[in-house]
């Protein structure tokens, strides 16, 4: 009786399986859990689905208020120069009526 599957023929299969499984996770270590390991010892940010490393960047940086400074100080400065331009806006818009009027009123006294 010949059979298909005979011992050594066993042996060779599961061992040829086991070296292309064993590759396949040496190979996904490598190109894909390595890349992320190296980026975060560097200290970087690691986008997976990307695959890009990416260099952290301070909140600060982005909203241009100092480090310390809560975001409901920063409200409140913004808005306090905020009113200053709108008192300074108010107060030349004043000077210009001021001035319009005595205009008018010495061309109507002449």
């Amino acid at each position: 009786m010949h059979r298909l599957l005979t011992m050594k023929r066993l042996s060779v299969l599961f061992l040829a399986t086991f070296a292309v499984l064993l590759g396949g996770v040496f190979a996904y270590q490598a190109l894909v859990v390595a890349p992320g390991d190296r980026c975060e010892a560097g200290g970087g940010w690691w986008d997976a689905e990307s695959g890009i490393c990416a260099t952290p960047i301070s909140i600060a940086e982005i909203t241009k208020r100092p480090i310390g400074q809560s975001r409901a100080e920063a409200s409140d400065a913004k808005n306090r120069e905020l009113i200053e331009l709108e008192d300074r806006l108010q107060a030349a818009r004043a000077a210009r009526d001021a001035e319009t009027e005595r205009q008018r009123q010495a061309l109507a006294g002449q």
